[in-house]
């Protein structure tokens, strides 16, 4: 019988700076622990990665740190790399796109879409230095805002108002680097006509079943395509492969998805069969599965897809887009630079990695925002995986080596106990291997568990300490430690995906000689554990995590993030208590809210201020899943504010948020009535 094919991909990590347990528990985990699985089910699985290495940011964090941005990422690859390698991640191949063939396969992806009319090329003005005679990336300038007039903005974004722009419409631009003024220059650049694809995506997007916000989002996004600029001025990245475009390079977006063609090219290459990257990429029965964050939703659900299509060669779609939120860190976002993370040498001298798998398989982020906290960790640790896993195993283990001769004893007549238990084995094992194949790994979790804890109850409720006394209950006994020896047998089984470590230790401490990742799921399941089986003598799977720790890593968190603090500095201007008081603050009802096209971050509402409706642009896109939880709320607006243009939509007030462990949120006075003054 043929082997299906399974193409698995995780997001490239942007080789700009280390990664930790939040960027994990996204795009990484759940695609490790989905081959994990499909390789135990037989599938013939590749599951690529790699490091996304160009952009303007990578220049930018090189120039601080000293570095050419080659250096820059040769160092960060390292530690990302290590940092899989540590956690026991099972890709396949791990690439960069620094690597000359993913060179050669972006510039082809350009060239086959400019010879099927899919490229346009334009005349834009960009922001230009005289002092350093090159154009620079809107991470590069500062200036004032077009709405606010704050004199710090960023090239693509106030800080101080949300509002949204291109770098050219700043006021005074200047060099973020050098303070330099700019000056605006024309420049060619290459546009990729992506509202030619809308019809094939729309038509595509109809045969997808994701989750509900991963298809809503992106029919919405396919809605509002536009032609979008694939090249800028810079030295850093791939270059554009026409002799008119000197200076010229692809965006980052543009070039990282073809990473996952190029790094599956280079797998093939180091194998010995250049060729054998067709078989996932050119084969249309290959199912691909695209492990992503939310914030990657329109690449890869809108326009790599549409990249691919425009392409000669019929590249594979993706068939599934598991999408998954963020995980912060005792109720805010993880940050280095706010000392707001774990120190990963630090961690992994105490803990082990199948500790912190399994923590944040159960916490996992499918829906929406999760929380790592360290209380939560020490309670997955002691409570389930020492106090469930742990002492089942523990003993079943010692009592088969005191009573049984250290070997697997015989089933006999099984009772009515006996024949519930090992029912549930089975339903068990089903139900993990449904979670797995629908990318649920907290319900996989917590399956593992039920299991775990199921036959900690059975082995209580059977006694086996009783019936060894005597030889003629002794058959009893027997039967209850065979199927416990079973029940640990599919416990090592389903808990593979999620801690590899551990579940393998399991499986030799079984007396079993093969490797567990070498196994066929079904043929586990349908077969026992040999009788008279040698049992080597048990060991601890997990010890257990001290309070004194757990209360050192929170009063260490604490203490590194009050360090990277920087002192509040008095702000440049101040204003007096009567311009305050020019501010016409009012509470508004809201009516409805819709997201503004090609914006993760925008939402358009429309406000009742007491008997006058206004539409108000918002940047709390990011932090807000249901829109349907908005209407009706009461929250505060600046009234009086000189109307904005913010995407193309005229704002007719600033909405007030509050920072929350989640994001912007609007600021609610729940007991207000729609046209109250705020004072």
């Amino acid at each position: 019988m043929k082997q299906s094919k399974i193409l698995i991909t995780s997001a490239l990590p942007y080789a700009n700076g280390p990664l930790h347990f939040g960027h994990i528990a996204g795009a990484y985990l759940p695609g490790d622990c989905y081959a994990r699985f499909e390789r135990l089910q037989g599938c013939d699985v590749l599951y690529i990665c790699g490091s996304d290495e160009h952009g303007v940011a990578i220049t930018l964090s090189a120039e601080l740190a000293g570095r050419t941005p080659k250096a820059h990422v040769d160092h960060f690859h390292a530690i990302n790399e290590a940092f899989f390698q540590r956690l026991g991640f099972s890709f396949d191949h791990y690439s960069r796109t620094t690597w000359p063939g993913h060179v050669a396969t972006t510039q082809q992806f350009f060239r086959d879409l400019l010879a099927n009319g899919y490229i346009e090329e334009k005349v834009t003005e960009q922001l230009y230095s005289e002092q350093d005679a090159k154009f620079l990336a809107d991470r590069y300038v500062v200036g004032s805002c077009p709405h606010c007039g704050f004199d710090q903005a960023r090239g693509d974004e106030c800080q101080k108002c949300g509002a949204s722009y291109e770098a050219t419409d700043l006021k005074d631009p200047r060099s973020k680097i050098t303070g330099a003024p700019l000056v605006r220059k024309p420049t060619n650049h290459w546009f990729l006509r992506f509202d030619l694809f809308k019809d094939k995506l729309q038509a595509w997007l109809k045969t997808r079943d994701w989750k509900p916000n991963v298809l809503n989002f992106a029919k919405h996004y396919v809605d509002e395509l536009k032609p979008r600029a694939i090249t800028r001025d810079s030295d850093w990245g791939i270059p554009v492969p026409l002799s008119e475009a000197k200076g010229k390079v692809f965006y980052v977006w543009f070039d990282a998805p073809i990473g996952y063609i190029s790094a599956t090219q280079e797998w093939a290459e180091q194998k010995g069969t250049p060729k054998a990257w067709e078989a996932f990429w050119l084969d249309p029965a290959t199912k691909y599965v695209q492990f992503i964050g939310k914030d990657n939703i329109p690449f890869h659900a809108v326009f790599f897809p549409a990249m691919e299509m425009g392409q000669n060669i019929p590249y594979k779609l993706v068939d599934e887009l598991p999408a998954n939120e963020f995980l912060n860190l005792e109720g805010k976002q993880f940050s280095k630079s706010e000392g707001w993370t774990i120190d990963l040498e630090r961690f992994f001298q105490r803990y082990t990695t199948d500790q912190i798998r399994y923590t944040i398989a159960a916490n996992a982020p499918e829906s929406q925002d999760a929380e790592f906290t360290w209380k939560d960790f020490q309670m997955r640790c002691n409570s389930e995986l020492l106090g469930k896993y742990g002492n089942f195993a523990n003993r079943t283990l010692i009592f088969a080596q005191q009573h049984c001769g250290a070997a697997v004893p015989a089933l006999g007549q099984l009772d009515e106990a006996d024949m519930v238990f090992q029912t549930r084995i089975i339903e068990l094992s089903q139900l993990a291997a449904d979670c797995y194949k629908h990318f649920q790994l907290r319900k996989a979790s917590q399956t593992i568990m039920e299991l775990a804890q199921a036959g900690n109850v059975y082995f209580d409720a059977k006694k086996p300490w009783v019936s060894a006394k005597t030889q003629e209950t002794r058959p009893i006994m027997q039967t209850t430690v065979a199927l416990c020896l079973e029940a640990l047998k599919t416990l090592s089984l389903i808990s593979f995906p999620i801690i590899p470590e551990t579940a393998a230790k399991l499986w030799k401490l079984l007396g079993f000689s093969s490797e567990l990742q070498d196994q066929q799921w079904n043929l586990v399941m349908s077969s026992t554990v040999p009788v008279s089986q040698k049992l080597p003598v048990p060991s601890l799977l997990f010890q257990r995590v001290e309070d004194a720790w757990i209360q050192e890593e929170i009063e260490l968190l604490q203490t590194l993030s009050k360090k990277k603090t920087t002192q509040v500095e008095t702000p440049k201007t101040l204003v007096t208590i009567d311009e305050v008081r020019k501010l016409e603050l009012k509470v508004a009802r809201i009516l409805h809210v819709e997201r503004v096209p090609k914006s993760n971050k925008l939402l358009k509402l429309r406000v009742d201020l007491g008997g006058e409706e206004r539409t108000i642009v918002a940047g709390i896109g990011h932090s807000i899943e249901d829109l349907e939880s908005l209407i009706g709320r009461h929250v505060a607006v600046v009234a009086n504010l000189k109307p904005a243009k913010l995407m193309g939509i005229e704002s007719q007030g600033m909405l007030l948020a509050v920072s929350t462990a989640k994001g912007l949120e609007p600021l609610n006075i729940p007991h207000a009535v729609a046209g109250d003054l705020i004072s």
